[in-house]
């Protein structure tokens, strides 16, 4: 018999289901990740020069969010449509990846728990101590709340 193949775990870039209706990627290998001193870690896949939001901005994205084990536990690209909202609305993740990001930036984020809801989790659908990970596409800026 031969040797099974070494257990990996699937990422956005190798799982077409969920790239499924998102926008494309920078042509080439994909970037490795880069990581922020609270945790947060992130891989560029599309770079543009457009502007940056601060903590303050409303902002209008695309989305798809899902865990370890590859559930989608919510996406704007299901519903149809971008979101917008203030960055200061939103866990402490989002609005720290969200102010690295340019305007027709897609990134994939890695958001550790304690960015994310922590102990008490978020409904049935994310648990206690659970990493969240997104691939968010940045449309707009729609100025400051």
């Amino acid at each position: 018999d031969a040797p099974a193949e070494p257990w990996r775990r699937l990422t956005f870039v190798d799982n077409p289901e969920l790239q499924a209706g998102t926008g494309p990627m920078d042509p080439g290998d994909v970037p490795a990740f880069s990581a922020t001193d609270s945790g947060l870690r992130y891989r560029i896949l599309r770079h543009s020069d457009g502007k940056k939001p601060t903590a303050d901005s409303t902002v209008t994205v695309k989305y798809r969010g899902w865990l370890n084990s590859g559930k989608v536990f919510d996406s704007s690209y299901e519903q149809g449509e971008p979101t917008t909202f203030p960055l200061d609305s939103v866990i402490a993740g989002w609005t720290e990846a969200l102010q690295l990001m340019h305007v027709g930036d897609k990134f994939k984020l890695y958001i550790p728990s304690d960015l994310a809801y922590g102990e008490r989790g978020a409904g049935q659908k994310i648990g206690p101590h659970t990493t969240l990970i997104f691939e968010v596409e940045l449309f707009a800026i729609n100025g400051k709340k």
